[in-house]
């Protein structure tokens, strides 16, 4: 059985952003249990002062616990020179479990040249094999195929199809994701909630909300 049908329970409050691109400080975060970043915390950027104010901010806001994954731009990431953050944990294709939720988080995208780019399918698909099979919130920078995953005013779609299979198999309650700035938004698509977090607008600026959400887990 779920967690959300089981009684009695308890309400976690999930807050998602992504792509915020060293714009952080611009965001109004509401308070929740949980902040997730999906990913692109930098813009092209080799400085690591700019990590370590994001970090700094990471623990200034209303929030106890914070998760992170990277995202293409994030090369001080993949390159090693950032191995953790002080204010957050850092999901590299490993998972987590937080307020009775299972969490796993994943920067790959099969964009080639960008930071954790993998353009080869079968290599997504044995990283993606690593996802167990209970799992309530998948985190990737990375939209699946076909689902928020067009740019503005773009019929294109972006997304992975082999995360695409892999959602639609697992059925995560929860599936947060950036990187196609155009597709910022929410959908559900049976059972999963597909949540696009990318802050940054097609005007280069951080206009947008964050997407809240609330997942009912039970009492222990």
């Amino acid at each position: 059985m779920r967690a959300d049908t089981e009684k009695p329970g308890k309400t976690v409050r999930i807050v998602c952003i992504s792509d915020t691109h060293e714009l952080h400080r611009e965001l109004d975060i509401p308070p929740g249990d949980i902040l997730i970043h999906a990913g692109d915390f930098t813009f092209m950027s080799g400085r690591p002062s700019k990590v370590a104010d994001f970090d700094r901010w990471l623990g200034e806001l209303p929030v106890p616990t914070k998760i992170v994954i990277p995202g293409n731009h994030d090369f001080l990431v993949e390159a090693g020179a950032v191995k953790r953050l002080m204010n957050a944990t850092l999901l590299i294709n490993r998972g987590m479990e937080s307020h009775g939720l299972n969490i796993w988080g994943s920067p790959l995208t099969s964009l080639y040249g960008g930071a954790f780019g993998r353009s080869d399918p079968e290599a997504r698909r044995r990283i993606y094999a690593e996802i167990p099979p209970e799992i309530d919130i998948l985190i990737t920078h990375g939209p699946p195929y076909g689902i928020l995953d067009c740019e503005h005013l773009s019929s294109e779609h972006q997304g992975c199809p082999v995360l695409l299979d892999v959602v639609t198999r697992l059925k995560p309650r929860l599936h947060v994701f950036g990187h196609v700035h155009g597709g910022y938004g929410t959908v559900t698509v049976g059972q999963t909630i597909f949540a696009n977090g990318a802050m940054l607008s097609e005007d280069c600026d951080v206009n947008r909300r964050p997407l809240q959400f609330a997942l009912k887990v039970s009492a222990g």
